[in-house]
């Protein structure tokens, strides 16, 4: 049995709550949790971990009592324990070292390792990730353990929401003068958009981005800059303006979960070939109109929040900027041309 009580319990989520009104950075505050873990429910060790759905695999956040051996080959599979933390709100293992649904025998044995108690760690009703608990002898816990541990973990979830909001504004302004400073710095609109696409997709984390243009005599579709994606998938075929790019072009931003069954989605094959399971379409728009499509695609089903949509909706008007600001230059440069020759011509007669 853990040595806190009802008392103990009610301290501990008092005083790792209280840190969230401290200038305490992320990690310090998962590294809060994880003592308090351990220090009240009397554990061997503790891990916070993150699901990466891009990857589909769980990344270590923060963790006390395991090796860097255990946390690069020890996590079990997410396909093992999504479903359980979902349906049951834990998952609970006396014998960590023998559970089919876990992976990782030998290293948790050669860790000392016994009993497992996995909790998840939300965010706004999601699940994110999970706090793990070790034991280093056979135990079962309690109920009460159980919820104490589901409320560390809701301020773990609290902490990744807080450090996200903040890492998103940080990436939000940094986008932004990504793209300023290259739209002042370069005419060259190919390496402009290039840049937009690069960013774009590292920043959120996505499989790729591309930026697809009307050709203004064939209305066509060109695919003029990208970023993630395959020679292979980029030469997939023409591109049309129908189904879901026409919404787009219409003002739009088209988000579609699932490219495999969506009827205003082509090149399915290609797409499912290329590992594309999500796509968002925002319009690229000019001054007089809409030109194009900025488009991300994630290997994983995604959703994209209002704000993000948003955020992505504004670069693509940076980028139209661009665009516009390069046609206006070759213009006046067209026009120069033109006025240079006249004036020759006119001196001719002199």
């Amino acid at each position: 049995m853990i040595s806190g009580d009802k008392n103990g319990y009610f301290n501990a989520i008092c005083k790792v709550s209280r840190a969230f009104g401290t200038t305490l950075e992320r990690d310090q505050l998962l590294d809060l949790i994880i003592n308090t873990a351990i220090e009240t429910m009397s554990v061997k060790a503790a891990l916070l971990f993150l699901h990466d759905k891009e990857k589909e695999q769980f990344r270590a956040a923060a963790h006390k009592g395991l090796s860097q051996t255990y946390i690069k080959k020890g996590l079990t599979q997410p396909l093992k324990l999504v479903s359980a933390l979902e349906k049951e709100g834990y998952l609970f293992s006396h014998d960590c070292t023998a559970d089919d649904r876990l992976d990782g025998h030998d290293i948790k044995k050669a860790a000392g390792l016994a009993s497992l108690l996995v909790v998840p760690v939300k965010v706004k009703g999601k699940l994110i990730g999970g706090l793990a608990l070790f034991t280093g002898g056979p135990r079962h816990f309690s109920q009460q353990e159980i919820d104490f541990a589901s409320a560390l973990a809701e301020e773990g979830g609290m902490a990744f929401e807080n450090a996200g909001l903040i890492e998103q504004i940080r990436h939000n302004t940094g986008l932004f003068l990504d793209l300023a400073v290259s739209i002042n710095s370069s005419l060259n609109v190919r390496e402009v958009l290039h840049t937009l696409t690069a960013n774009v997709a590292e920043t959120l984390k996505i499989k790729g981005s591309a930026v697809l243009l009307v050709d203004g005599k064939t209305r066509a579709l060109e695919c003029v800059a990208s970023f993630g994606l395959s020679e292979t998938y980029l030469s997939r075929g023409p591109l049309s303006i129908e189904g879901s790019i026409q919404e787009t072009l219409e003002g739009k931003p088209v988000l579609i979960e699932d490219v495999s069954t969506d009827p205003r989605v082509k090149h399915k094959k290609e797409k499912k070939r290329e590992g594309i399971v999500s796509l968002l379409s925002v319009p690229i728009q000019t001054k007089e109109e809409i030109i194009g499509a900025l488009r991300l695609y994630t290997a994983a089903p995604r959703e994209f929040t209002g704000d993000e949509i948003r955020l992505l909706t504004a670069l693509a008007h940076l980028g139209g900027i661009a665009i516009q600001n390069a046609s206006m230059y070759l213009m006046l440069e067209s026009d120069m041309k033109d006025l240079r020759q006249e004036i020759w011509s006119h001196r001719s007669y002199f």
